[in-house]
This record gives C-alpha cells, structure tokens and sequence, in this order.
C-alpha cells in the first residue's frame, strides 16, 4: 500500500459560488443582466428562478411552490412539465393578498435589431414608437413594454405604483449594442405611473427618472410618466389634411395671420383654474375665428413642471401638459380648430432644457442629452442645458419629437425657439468661454447639420406643414432650401423689423423726423427671406410694458399710435404675428399668473382696438396685394419714402393679377390736408380702410370713401391723388380693378422703389 504525501504548495482559494453573487447584486439592485439568473426554464432542469422582496410565497399556476431559499426573497423550483414559457405565476403577499401574473423574465427580446440600428444612427425619426412605455402583446400575453437610453448605466429598473417603487423588483435587461434597456412587464396596463431607477456603473449613484418618451405625466408638481393607450380619437378634420397636402407649395402666397396665445393665461375658469383643452378650443375659435386671424400658435405646453417658464423649459418632448387634459383632449382641440377652419402651430424647444435632477440632466449619471464641457453645454443665461446635437440618439430624440406633434396632432407647424443660441457656438458667451469648430470658427456644425435635418424630415414627411424659425441675427438663407446651402425654414420671424418699429414708435412724433430711416430701413432686407412680423410675448414682459403703454401721448394718442403700428404691420410685407390681449390694447404688461384682462371690453377704445383688428384681418385676407407676394421685391414699391419732415410713409403693395394697394402712413397727430401722392393709373381709388374711423376710437377723418386720380405726374408714377391724412392714422386705398390691371408691369418689369 502506498500513500501520497500532502502537497506543501499554496491552495486554490475556494471557487465563488456563482448563484450566491448573482442573487447579491440582484437584491443589491446592481445586476446588469437579470435574465441570466432569473425567469426561466434553466438548463435541462427547467429551473426557475423569482425575486419578490414583497412575496412571502410564489406558486405556478397549478398550485406547484417554488421554495424560497433560505434567508433571501429569492424562490426558486421546477417548472411543471405541463408548463412552458412564458408561464403564469402566483404571489402571495403578507397581507395575505394573491396576485397572478405572467414572470416578466420568461419573455423573449422584445425591441428589434433595426430599430435599435437606425436610432444608434441618428436615422429614426419615430423612435417614440419603441422607447417609452407602449402597451402590446408579447408572445401573446398582453402588457407593457419599457425601453430607455442610458448606456452608462451599470442597471436600470422599471419602478413605479405597481411595484412600491422600489428598484429591485423588476431590472431591465441591456442591449447592449445601443445602450438601450428594455423590460417588457406581462398584465400591466394603461394609468400605471412609472419612472426609470438608474444606477451608474462607475459612481454607483442611484437616479430617479421621468422617461423622456413618454407620452403623457402626472399633474404638476408630481413627475412621474403614465402609462398612456393608444389614442382611441377620431380624427373629423379629414378635408382640413388632404388640402394641406394639396397646397403644400402654396403656403407663401396665402394669407397667414398667427394668434400667438399662452392657455395658462388666455382664460381662466370662474375658480381662477385652468380651462381646460376642450373649453378653450370653443372659446378660442369663437374669439380667433370672429377676429380673422388664420393660426393660433402656442406658447409650449409640451409637459413642463414650472408654470413661471411658459413652457419654454420642457421635460417632456412627447407629452401635451395635463394642465390642460389629456392628448385625446389636444386632439380635440386641434381637430376643432380644423374643422373651423384655423390652423394650429406649436412653440418647440430644441435648443436647450432644464436642470431638473429628474429629467433629462446627466439623464444616467454622464452627460448623456447634453454636452459634459460646460462651455458647450451651460445657457449662462438661463441656467439650463444645451443638447449635444452631434450626438446620433439626441439627435433621433428631437426628430422624432418634432414629427409626433405634426403626425399625432396633426399639427400645422413649429416654431422652432431661440435658433439664435444654436447657430452660435458663443451665443452671449464671454471670450474664452466657448470652444471654437473644427475649423477655428464660432459656428455650431452639428446645431447646424441638424437644423437642416429637421427641416428636410419634416418637410418630407409632413408636406404642408411650416417650420418658423425665432431667429435674430444676420445669419445668411435661414429660410432658403438645404440643396441651396439654406437652413430650409419655411419662415422666419422678423426681429429687425420689429425692434426698428417699435424704437420708433416710442418716440414723441415731434422727433420722428429724425427718426424716420427705422421705418424704411427694413426694405434694404426685406425680401432677402421669408419673413414674419412678430409682436410676441416678449415684447409684453419684462419691464418692457404692454404695446399700449409704449406709445407716447396721452390716452387718446396712445390709442391712435397702436392703430396706426398695427395697420402697418398688417399692411407691410411679410406674414402677421400678434400675441393675446395685443387685439385690445390691454394696458398692463402680460401676466402669465392672471387672465388677460377681458372686462376692458366695456370700454370704446378698447373694443374699437377690437373691432379694427378685425377689420385689418378682413382686408389682408380680402385683397391679394397684401398677402400674395409678401416675400419678393415685385408686390411692393415705395411711392415716397422721403417725406420723414411731415414723418408720412406710402408704398404700394401689388397682387399677382396686378391688384394695387395705396398705403399712407401718418406718423404725426397733425392732419394733412390736400396731400398730393404719385399713383401708376388714374381712375377712381376707393378708401379700403381708416384707423381714424369713429368705430375704432378716431377723429372720423377720411376721403369720404374715394378719390379720383389725376393726370398729373408726381414722383416718377403717370398719375397722382390728393388725399386728407387723419393725425396719427393709417388710410388704405385701392385701385379700380381695370385701371389697376392696366397698370400691371410686364413679369420682366418688376415693381422697385
């Protein structure tokens, strides 16, 4: 017999048990890949595997326990062999309280490898439709499918009101190849609230996080997303659709006159609360639709918890604010808006986001939607984040925003906000605070790259449907096609316009001849894009007044200024913008915690200042000469730009049938009498429109209705008139329709002052 002597070498320590660590990190909440230890069937054995730290028993469907292993809330048996996955399981609570549901852990992937691929490109323009939470069938059992971006994430977990909250119970599962989580939870169903749990994988930081896709959160100030069904609404604006498709080259030759409207503020109900989306789409019509205006835009109310930022701090990109309703109920707003004949724009935000710690801000514990350099990333002005928009999956997230307002809502445009900051890589940046291009330069390639996308996308896929752009600097084509070098905007607000208007309309009219090239100006540019004529919001707030208060003179004079402003605007080339309350002439700057101030309607001036809006809409949409070529040089021509002495502006504007428009302007609260003017026909010119008229608050000075052109050259044009001017008013006269025809250049010819 022989006998091995013991080996004085080191030993191999212990092996670990493999179970033993999977089961720490899962009841850690720190496991990566919980389908590898839990669900089931297992191996040969059918093992299968649960952790419930709220289950005291777990049992299949035909009443088999799994056993619990000792001292831990994991359970885990034999599957029956009558039992296949994904099977059924039995929870028995403390409380006594069974629960049945199928065991999330035996489902199969559930996101497809081309819809991650395309968003990993920056190429899925609906990427909403499998990231967020969608209610479906998997593998024939009905429930809800999660999915969330967060590739630095060493776990992520599905928690909300069906589960405590609690971030053990139902991990999510990484694909790896996109940085992408998904978990799909058997018999869940619409209403649930949830939020995604995040733990970093290099701090350990644990995050709480509202989806950035969902569609639909909680009343403010809670922030948790809803599980939202698909839209069961039927859509009744079917013809309003296909003569937008139809007329999608048309748009710049049409009329376009936007009310710019917050609905947190427009009205509100006789408890000082919201209205609601329903309410406000028969209110705003009525008030809208009797005025003329043709849009009604609106400030965001893509969700945001803070009302003091009007919306333009959003935290949810899919989802219309439950201030309001639900988004069948703004789908019922804009469909009621079609069927009556209004088009509906929305304000979106791409530009930057809040810091909210539960939004999108270092969404998985990185810099994930934003820029991690401070210098890229920070608004110094407005505290909030600015998307890395070189980035391919931010990029697919704002694609997709933009048209799922368009597609689901059916949403007319975008007015896309603060284009400015995006353009520029030192927008209100101090030197050395900014990090230039690749090329040494302050230009934002990648903002720019997209910008152009978006605009191609949307275009494409939605044709008819308008992108804005809030754009305040000389940055060249913003509105002029991509394969040009453009931006491809369809429009794009005019700042210069508006700030040169209202610096002159503030000064006492005894200066305005000092003052007048402010007016005339705007010409040299006017045509070079696709221009809008904003007065906004903004330039309501601030400490800046309401348009009323900004005229100078005393109460009779400020009137008659704002009618005189809001005729030129309306009568100018370009398309209209006025925000609410401005169709009155509230008097008090806007504020966005009260109602507009409706009881001023009692008073004549101000129901005068209504009823000329009214008026100003009739005829911009009446005469072609003011709407059909408002961007380019052949529908305007100056008739006297130079007469800043007496402060009097005319030009004319002209149809594409050679309709002529006569527009004078007195600046002045003098009268001018036998005032001579150079026309291009003679005939009969008929008085269109007065802003002195008695019904809006005037003195009722005119040309009694008409006057008769003569034969008589003046200022370079055949004919002339001579014409009374009301003090601080605008007259609109328009030829006789054969004469004007007449008068109609050749195509080559053009009109120029």
């Amino acid at each position: 017999m022989s006998t091995t002597a013991p080996s004085t070498g080191p030993r191999r320590p212990p092996r670990p048990n493999r179970h033993s660590e999977h089961r720490s990190r899962i009841a850690e909440a720190r496991h990566g890949d919980p389908f590898a230890y839990l669900g089931g069937p297992h191996g040969s054995r059918r093992t299968v595997r649960v952790y419930d730290p709220h289950a005291e028993a777990v049992y299949f469907a035909d009443g088999t326990a799994l056993p619990r292993i000792t001292g831990t809330d994991f359970f885990e048996g034999r599957l029956p062999k009558a039992e296949e996955a994904p099977y059924l399981l039995r929870r028995q609570g403390s409380d006594g309280h069974e629960e049945e549901a199928h065991d999330p852990y035996a489902f199969g992937l559930a996101l497809s490898d081309f819809d991650l691929h395309l968003f990993s490109e920056g190429r899925h323009w609906h990427s909403q439709n499998f990231l967020g939470a969608h209610e479906i069938t998997h593998q024939g059992v009905a429930g809800v499918r999660f999915a969330v971006w967060a590739p630095n994430a060493e776990r992520v977990s599905v928690v909300g009101d069906f589960n405590h909250w609690d971030g053990r119970c139902h991990p999510m599962r990484l694909r790896l190849e996109a940085g992408v989580w998904e978990l799909f939870i058997p018999g869940l169903s619409a209403g649930a609230l949830y939020k995604f749990e995040i733990r970093h994988r290099d701090s350990g930081a644990v995050l709480t996080k509202t989806d950035p896709y969902a569609r639909r959160f909680e009343l403010r100030p809670q922030t948790a997303a809803v599980v939202e069904p698909p839209s069961v609404y039927i859509w009744g604006d079917d013809d309003w659709m296909a003569q937008r498709r139809a007329n999608a080259g048309a748009w710049q030759h049409q009329p376009m006159s936007i009310y710019e409207v917050h609905l947190g503020s427009w009205q509100l109900d006789e408890a000082g609360g919201f209205l609601d989306y329903r309410t406000l789409a028969h209110r705003l019509v009525a008030h809208v639709g009797g005025l003329g205006f043709t849009h009604i835009e609106l400030l965001p109310i893509t969700e945001h918890p803070f009302d003091g930022s009007w919306g333009y701090q959003s935290t949810g990109y899919f989802a219309p604010t439950s201030r309001f309703g639900n988004p069948d109920d703004f789908r019922y707003f804009v469909d009621y808006c079609h069927r009556h004949g209004i088009g509906v724009l929305l304000d979106w935000v791409p530009a930057h986001f809040p810091r909210d710690e539960w939004a999108l801000a270092r969404f998985d514990g990185t810099p994930l939607y934003e820029h991690a350099d401070p210098r890229q990333g920070e608004h110094r002005d407005w505290g909030t984040l600015i998307f890395n928009f070189g980035r391919n999956e931010v990029r697919s997230f704002l694609l997709a925003s933009a048209l799922y307002w368009l597609e689901t809502f059916h949403l007319d445009g975008l007015r896309v906000d603060a284009v400015a900051s995006m353009l520029y890589l030192n927008y209100s940046r101090e030197e050395g605070d900014w990090i230039p291009n690749r090329y040494g330069g302050n230009e934002n390639l990648e903002a720019i790259e997209f910008l152009r996308e978006l605009n191609q996308v949307t275009h494409g896929e939605q044709p008819g449907t308008v992108i804005l752009a809030e754009e305040s600097t000389a940055w060249p084509q913003v509105t002029r096609p991509t394969y040009l070098g453009g931006l491809g905007f369809t429009m794009k607000w005019n700042m210069g316009w508006m700030h040169d208007t209202l610096t002159y309309m503030r000064e006492d009219p005894v200066h305005r001849r000092y003052h007048h090239d402010q007016l005339t100006f705007g010409l040299l540019y006017a045509f070079t894009e696709n221009f809008v004529l904003p007065f906004s919001h903004d330039e309501v707030v601030h400490g800046k007044g309401s348009l009323l208060q900004r005229m100078p003179g005393d109460d009779w004079q400020r009137f008659a200024n704002l009618r005189l402003l809001l005729s030129y605007q309306f009568t100018y080339p370009g398309k209209k913008l006025l925000f609410m309350g401005c169709e009155f002439g509230q008097r008090e700057e806007w504020n966005a915690a009260a109602a507009l101030p409706w009881g001023a309607l009692s008073d004549p001036q101000h129901n005068g200042m209504l009823h000329l809006v009214s008026d100003l809409n009739r005829l911009y949409r009446e005469q072609p000469a003011l709407h059909q070529r408002d961007f380019t040089y052949d529908g305007f021509a100056w008739v006297d730009c130079h007469d800043y002495e007496q402060s009097v502006l005319s030009y004319l504007r002209r149809g594409a049938a050679g309709e002529l428009v006569l527009v004078v302007l007195n600046f002045t609260p003098v009268p001018r009498h036998d005032y001579r003017l150079g026309v291009p026909c003679g005939g009969l010119w008929h008085e269109r429109f007065n802003s002195d008229a008695a019904c809006y608050g005037g003195s009722n000075l005119g040309n009694g209705g008409a006057v008769m052109a003569e034969a008589w050259p003046w200022t370079g044009q055949p004919c002339s008139v001579v014409l009374t001017l009301p003090p601080l008013a605008a007259v609109v006269l328009t030829a006789a329709e054969g004469e004007a025809a007449a008068s109609a250049p050749h195509r080559d010819e053009g009109v120029s002052g």
